[in-house]
């Protein structure tokens, strides 16, 4: 996102209603769950929770969701500003992975920033990060121990690319897996790569448990204050992707029963 007149911005934009904080995770996950799988060296741990990311993202693409995305510029060089834009919108995955993102409604605007396609980039594929099987050689991941997200016993590893190709985006920052499930629950971090004129607040992502068996996105948000030559604008970003709903089946066809011809 670039911001109009003195300042330019990149920000992620998407679509889904604000929350004031993250949502309550409890009511999502199974009554009971086994015990924490113990004595996995760190290579283990990402070997495991990268199949379930595959798996979890096979899964994923065969759900249409709404996404309500409230985007906000809070000041401009500690002036404060009441700009606020909402964009509603449903998405459905295309057969090649990506999503096809269509909008419902629109409403308010922005005046001191202006949406780009980096915004748009990371909007749709870096705000509900997926760091699957395909992805995983494209990042460094260490190992920096175990805290808690809400009642959840996490393994937390930081994650930064190997490289930046030109024209491509990518995260930056500490993914948090179920010491359980082993799957990936949180996701706290930035869009890189940034520029003095091209830049990304960071944010958070909460995953919840979906048709009691499938991690997916509910909730990001992101409050950064973003230093340009000269400015400095404080954003503000919330998106829930919710009212999850399976549109695809898989179905087998079966070869006709052999018709019985009656001897003349």
């Amino acid at each position: 996102m670039r911001i109009a007149y003195i300042v330019t911005a990149a920000i992620m934009l998407i679509n889904v209603p604000a929350r004031a904080q993250a949502p309550d995770q409890q009511e999502s996950r199974p009554e009971s769950r086994s015990a924490a799988k113990k004595d996995l060296i760190p290579e283990q741990i990402i070997e495991q929770f990268a199949q379930k990311e595959s798996e979890f993202y096979e899964a994923w693409m065969q759900y249409m969701y709404t996404q309500t995305a409230v985007l906000k510029v809070l000041s401009v060089d500690g002036v404060p500003k009441n700009e606020t834009e909402r964009i509603v919108s449903e998405v459905v995955f295309k057969d090649d992975g990506t999503r096809e993102v269509n909008t419902i409604r629109r409403a308010g605007g922005l005046r001191a920033v202006t949406f780009t396609d980096q915004d748009r980039e990371v909007l749709e594929n870096l705000h509900p990060f997926a760091l699957t099987a395909k992805e995983i050689p494209l990042y460094i991941l260490k190992y920096q121990g175990k805290e808690k997200v809400d009642e959840l016993d996490c393994h937390v590893f930081s994650v930064k690319p190997k490289k930046i190709n030109k024209g491509k985006m990518y995260f930056e920052g500490k993914i948090y897996v179920d010491d359980q499930d082993l799957q990936i629950v949180k996701t706290v971090g930035k869009a890189v790569p940034q520029t003095a004129q091209n830049q990304f607040p960071e944010f958070e992502t909460i995953r919840q448990m979906v048709d009691g068996k499938y991690w997916f996105p509910v909730w990001t948000h992101a409050d950064s204050r973003l230093y340009f030559p000269g400015n400095t604008v404080r954003i503000e970003e919330t998106i829930t992707y919710d009212d999850y709903k399976m549109f695809r089946t898989k179905a087998r066809i079966l070869p006709s029963s052999p018709k019985t011809v009656e001897p003349e």
